[in-house]
Parts: structure tokens; C-alpha cells; sequence
């Protein structure tokens, strides 16, 4: 009997995935549905991309919702967990992917851009597991996966945005807190870090500063490229499934080597 088979099968699982419309939290919505799950699909304000993930899981045979949801707000965030479960019937897997970069120097920072960057880098992974997390307690299972970053265990020069890096060193830290508090109830808490990514936000620096892609993104790597979304695809797939039963409380980097050297 081949034990391995079905490791990676998601069928009948359901998902939820902040940030879903667009970018890693896009690829990553479609690939979980890829393996069988339904997905639901939360947004801030792109109603209009959430809709189109949404209708290619369908598409593809899928069953898929879109929530509008502030993960950065308490209200919001528990709301989007209640909506979640209400047209689901449950919540198996969380990704936790919304997020933001304000790049600037720390001395030109303002508060409010540091607020803000953590309120939804860091405060809504908080709210969106704790709310998720009381319901997987209840059902006694769970998997939730963040987006973390290499900027949290690096600082990528000559870019500046210490924000963003220490949200992402939080996130982290946060995966390991939770993993261990809520090991004991069935439920795995980790994390991919992925690093320079193709997304839409990327291909607009590609277009406007290639000299950046070329010079920093692809160079710092040890294979020479930037990344794919796709390529972030295995890794959480891996973790949110039966295959990663043993794994809890880890950090996957998927950078291509960057943070090697």
C-alpha cells in the first residue's frame, strides 16, 4: 500500500486566504484549489480580482467565495472568520498573506506609516489566527500558513524599509509563539518566507527601474533570477496538508538562495 499517496490532497478541505485577489495571495488561493479545496478568497478593496479568482476556481470546477475584509481591524478580522465559516461550514486552513510595504528611510518614516505597516503586516496575522484559532480549537485541527518574508531574517540592502523588515521578523516569531501554544489542540502553525517574487507590484519596478531587478533582486540570488509565484505554490501546499503532519513552528525560505550569502 503506497502510504504516500493523498499527502498533498486538499479535497474537502477549505481555505481561507487573506489578501487573495491578487499577487502571492492569488497564486496561492488558485493552488490550494489546484489540490481540492474550497477556497475563500478575502479582500480589501479589489473586489473586481477577487471576483476573478474566484470565478476561475469555479471554472475549474472549485468552490470558492470572496469576503471584503480590514484584516488590520478586530471587528473585521472576527467577522471575516464568522462570514468564512458561515459559508464554508469551517475553516481547515488559514493563509495568512495580506500585506504591505511603505519603503522609505527610517528617519523619514512617519508614525503613522509604521502604524500602519504593522497594523496590517503584523496585527492582522495576529487577529485573523486568533479568530481562526479559536475555531480550530474547537474542532480540535488546523493548519495555518503566513507569509513571512526573508526581510525577516535579513536586512536587503540598499533597500530601507525597517517596517516592513521587523513586521516580517514579528510574523515569524509570532508562527513559533502560536505553533507551540496551540500544538497541544491539533493545530500547525508555520510559515513561508518567500523572497523577490514576479507579482504585479515587482513587474512595475521591473518596467520603471530594471537597473534594481538586475543589479540587486537577481544578483543577490545565488540562481541568478527572481521568483515566480507559482514557485511559492509547493511550499504551502506542503504545509497546509497532511503531508507536513510533523512539521510545526518552521520558517521555509523560498528565495532562491538569496539569503545564503
Amino acid at each position: 500500500m503506497n502510504k504516500t499517496k493523498g499527502l498533498f490532497d486538499l479535497s474537502g478541505k477549505v481555505a481561507l486566504v487573506t489578501g487573495g485577489s491578487r499577487g502571492i495571495g492569488k497564486a496561492l488561493a488558485l493552488g490550494l484549489a489546484g489540490q481540492g479545496a474550497a477556497v475563500v478568497i478575502n479582500y480589501q478593496s479589489s473586489k473586481s480580482h477577487a471576483d476573478e479568482v474566484v470565478n476561475k476556481i469555479k471554472a475549474g470546477g472549485g468552490r470558492a467565495v470572496a469576503i471584503q475584509a480590514d484584516v488590520s481591524q478586530e471587528d473585521e478580522a472576527n467577522h471575516l472568520v464568522m462570514e468564512a465559516v458561515s459559508a464554508m461550514g469551517r475553516v481547515d486552513i488559514l493563509i495568512n498573506n495580506a500585506g504591505i510595504v511603505i519603503p522609505t528611510n527610517a528617519e523619514d518614516c512617519t508614525f503613522d506609516d509604521w502604524r500602519r505597516t504593522m497594523s496590517v503586516n503584523l496585527d492582522g496575522v495576529f487577529l485573523v489566527s486568533r479568530a481562526a484559532g479559536r475555531h480550530m480549537i474547537e474542532r480540535g485541527s488546523g493548519s495555518i500558513v503566513s507569509v513571512g518574508s526573508m526581510s525577516g531574517r535579513i536586512v536587503n540592502w540598499p533597500f530601507r524599509h525597517a517596517a516592513y523588515n521587523v513586521s516580517k521578523a514579528g510574523v515569524h516569531m509570532l508562527t513559533k509563539c502560536l505553533a507551540t501554544e496551540w500544538a497541544e489542540y491539533g493545530i500547525r502553525v508555520n510559515a513561508i518566507a518567500p523572497g523577490y517574487i514576479h507579482t504585479e507590484l515587482t513587474d512595475e519596478v521591473l518596467k520603471e527601474h530594471p537597473e534594481v531587478v538586475r543589479d540587486h533582486w537577481a544578483k543577490g540570488a545565488v540562481q541568478n533570477r527572481i521568483g515566480d509565484t507559482n514557485e511559492l505554490v509547493s511550499a504551502a501546499v506542503y504545509l497546509a496538508a497532511d503531508s507536513a503532519s510533523f512539521t510545526t513552528g518552521e520558517i521555509i525560505t523560498v528565495d532562491g538562495g538569496l539569503t545564503l550569502r
